[in-house]
């Protein structure tokens, strides 16, 4: 903690950057890879690296745990939620289901684990002729013990779906994304069926927000008064005075009044991820992929998918990519198919 004032303070984020009320965690990844090598891997020498390991490397870029393609095979979780958030790059989604995906810029990704689902996220470098940015948020939602053996569902929300508020003038604008939670009278597109978000006691909100330089919003106050918020603020340099605290890239700030709260940017362009919702109020037992309510309930997790796997992977490798040319889409288990209308890579 390094500042105190009337509606909140400023915090150090961590890494993973911490929690707050439902919200597990939220990692944010920003990757500068190279172009691609015609495979959908980096044209890159990758000696040297710790393949299937891969974090924090000094080039600017990393292969998580993939040892191909960037990205992170098959892997299982229980107890929680993934949203997955896109600003820059690809990627491609399979799942124990029988789902699959590929998603881009301004796309999300929302993925109720319940009872139990494996699934792989890759990010193929599709560009040959240029490099591959990447960024994306992936934050964990927590789940209340009645929800946590649902049966898992993945839902999409395409980009030109997800609801957008912009307000000032050009150059001086302030843009919210509204993936789940209300802003004034922008109403989200429906969360999972079993999410905590689903529930509107639980005044949960993601908000992506995207200020020019000097560009100013007042954000709504919370609905309850015990919902906590959390604004996680990132960009080269970036720089946001709220209720007289400077907030700088790579902290946060958490409000602790029930009020609107005005955010300004400095001299530079701001990003901030919002997340606010109410505590669910239960025990919290995390192990690894799994989030329960008893360490009982842990063992009982590593068990299940020791013997079940949690369903039938219906794929030939754990990491697997969609063909090049393969635009945006979403298959669903039960067989139902959406493609937006905008390919995957544009310019």
């Amino acid at each position: 903690m390094t500042d105190q004032n009337r509606t909140g303070r400023v915090v150090d984020l961590g890494q993973p950057w911490r929690g707050i009320g439902p919200f597990l965690f939220a990692a944010y990844h920003h990757d500068d890879y190279p172009r691609g090598d015609g495979k959908m891997a980096p044209a890159a020498d990758l000696s040297g690296r710790p393949l299937g390991g891969d974090f924090g490397n000094p080039a600017g870029w990393n292969m998580y745990h993939g040892n191909e393609v960037p990205g992170f095979p098959a892997h299982p979780h229980r107890g929680f939620e993934t949203i997955t958030i896109v600003r820059e790059g690809i990627i491609d989604h399979a799942d124990s289901t029988g789902a699959s995906a590929r998603y881009g810029p301004g796309d999300v990704q929302w993925v109720t684990a319940g009872r139990g689902v494996s699934h792989s996220e890759m990010f193929p470098l599709l560009r040959e002729d240029a490099g591959n940015p990447f960024e994306i948020y992936q934050v964990w939602l927590n789940l209340p013990a009645r929800d946590k053996m649902a049966d898992p569902e993945f839902t999409m929300q395409w980009n030109e779906d997800v609801p957008v508020l912009n307000e000032g003038e050009p150059g001086t604008q302030a843009t919210v994304r509204v993936i789940a939670g209300a802003f004034r009278d922008v109403k989200p597109l429906a969360p999972p069926s079993h999410s905590w978000a689903s529930d509107p006691a639980a005044d949960v909100a993601v908000w992506v927000l995207d200020l020019d330089p000097h560009a100013s919003i007042e954000l709504p106050a919370t609905n309850r008064p015990d919902t906590r918020r959390l604004l996680y603020l990132h960009g080269d340099g970036a720089r946001l005075d709220i209720d007289g605290a400077t907030v700088e890239s790579g902290q946060g700030y958490e409000q602790t009044m029930q009020s609107p709260l005005t955010i300004r940017a400095g001299e530079r362009p701001v990003t901030g991820l919002l997340l606010q919702g109410a505590e669910i109020g239960e025990p919290v037992v995390a192990h690894g992929p799994f989030v329960m309510n008893s360490a009982s309930e842990i063992d009982q997790a590593f068990a299940d998918y020791r013997r079940t796997q949690f369903g039938v992977w219906p794929w030939s490798t754990s990491a697997p990519v969609h063909p090049p040319e393969a635009a945006r889409f979403a298959l669903y288990g039960d067989g139902r198919v959406e493609q937006p209308e905008q390919p995957a890579v544009t310019g």
